[in-house]
Formats: structure tokens, sequence, C-alpha cells
């Protein structure tokens, strides 16, 4: 991939499946659904997000870019 993801959903969509994210990602396939869903990652799952992105090559996916999308979610629903 060669541009930064806009969002978790259109980073998920790097993966064939969301099972396969979920895999490569280390947590359950019902969590990485509820992110894609929720278009937020929980914090204890951000190093795992970020080396799967490395090892895929998606460029950008670090702790500000999953931050600035945690705190953006945070907001919305807390509004």
């Amino acid at each position: 991939m060669s541009k930064t993801p806009s969002s978790i959903s259109a980073l998920i969509d790097e993966w064939e499946t969301i099972g396969e994210f979920a895999i490569d990602v280390g947590c359950g396939y019902e969590a990485a659904r509820q992110m894609r869903l929720r278009e937020s990652i929980s914090p204890r799952h951000w190093d795992g997000v970020i080396a799967a992105a490395d090892r895929k090559k998606i460029k950008g996916v670090d702790w500000q870019w999953l931050a600035s999308r945690h705190t953006s979610t945070r907001k919305a629903v807390s509004a």
C-alpha cells in the first residue's frame, strides 16, 4: 500500500477477511469485527495492529494514527 489508510475500516479492508486481520493482530474475530463497526481500536490492541500493518507494508499506522482515531471516536460517543 502506498498511502496511509483514511479510517479504521479502510485499514482492516487491507486484509482479505476480518478473520485474517484478527489473526495477524492477535485478537478474536468478534473484537476485530467491533473495531471495524466502531471505527475505533482499543489501545490494548495497538501494538498488534502496528506490527501487523508493518508486516503488510501499510504506511502511516502508528501510535499517533491510532490515537487520533480513538480520540475522535471517544469525543463523538461522549458528546
